[in-house]
């Protein structure tokens, strides 16, 4: 485990992530909305991407298939992802669609793969709940950002309609909702799991222990910190108070943040996705 790794995970989600929340938004937050974000997203997985190849360094032929082919999805997603940046409020009108399709789809295959890549070796149950977490963490962040993003385009654009922001604080709840059932469940089925022939001390240890801090300031920053913010942003919302809720958001933000990259850190470490 490096840095690098984690840093890669964490930009990587969060770029696929806002590709994920942005077909949830109006088109009437305009075109220049669109081209931010997506250009946000591109510059989000370049990076992603350079801490990617840097984690590998010269172990790259030793790479996994899960990683490599998650190497090239991100790619394809990135690629799609440029050509969208560049196409949006100009010609070239019909293959947007499909860009944000590549996009999507690229994001969610090389979100799956990495957390296949990560939980190798592990049980199917194990597997499946990394894949799990990776996607609800994925789209947790995107919904954060996006939620924060559009929240402050109402000093861009002052006509809009609430009722945008309104619902994806809408989507931002339902995926931190999941997260938190996703997150809940690994941590049980790690502790309920755990065998005393295993090689190292169990998850129950190691919450308990001095390095448990980690955990538990994810649970605080990752978790109960966005549930109560989003319902406060939700509760400022329905007021139409637009300015209020985008100031909660950037905490909310920042929070979201927080809790994500230590969640890589402790699923590198304990590979229990949490």
């Amino acid at each position: 485990m490096s840095l690098s790794t984690v840093l890669f995970l964490f930009l990587a989600h969060l770029g696929v992530g806002i590709v994920f929340t942005l077909v949830f938004v109006s088109r009437e937050a305009g075109v220049k909305f669109f081209r931010f974000n997506a250009g946000l997203s591109a510059i989000l997985i370049a990076i992603a991407l350079a801490f990617r190849y840097g984690a590998l360094g010269t172990a790259a032929p030793a790479s996994t298939a899960f990683d490599r082919f998650a190497g090239l999805a991100l790619a394809s997603a990135e690629a799609a992802l440029v050509l969208y940046w560049a196409t949006v409020g100009r010609a070239f009108v019909k293959i947007r669609p499909a860009m944000v399709a590549v996009a999507v789809v690229g994001g969610l295959m090389a979100v799956v793969l990495q957390a296949q890549d990560v939980s190798a070796g592990r049980s199917a149950a194990t597997q499946a709940l990394t894949v799990a977490s990776f996607v609800t963490s994925a789209a947790m962040l995107g919904g954060a950002a996006t939620a924060m993003i559009l929240g402050h385009w109402y000093l861009v654009i002052p006509s809009l309609q609430v009722s945008h922001l309104q619902s994806i604080v809408r989507v931002h709840i339902a995926s931190m909702a999941a997260r938190i059932v996703v997150v809940g469940i690994a941590v049980w089925f790690a502790i309920a799991t755990w065998n005393p022939d295993d090689v190292g001390p169990s998850f129950r240890h190691y919450i308990m222990s001095i390095d448990g801090i980690f955990f538990w300031q994810r649970v605080l920053f990752g978790l109960a910190g966005p549930a109560v913010l989003s319902y406060l942003t939700w509760e400022t919302a329905k007021i139409r108070s637009t300015q209020s809720a985008t100031g909660i958001l950037y905490v909310d933000f920042f929070t979201v943040v927080v809790g994500e990259v230590l969640a890589k850190y402790i699923v590198l470490a304990t590979r229990v996705p949490v």
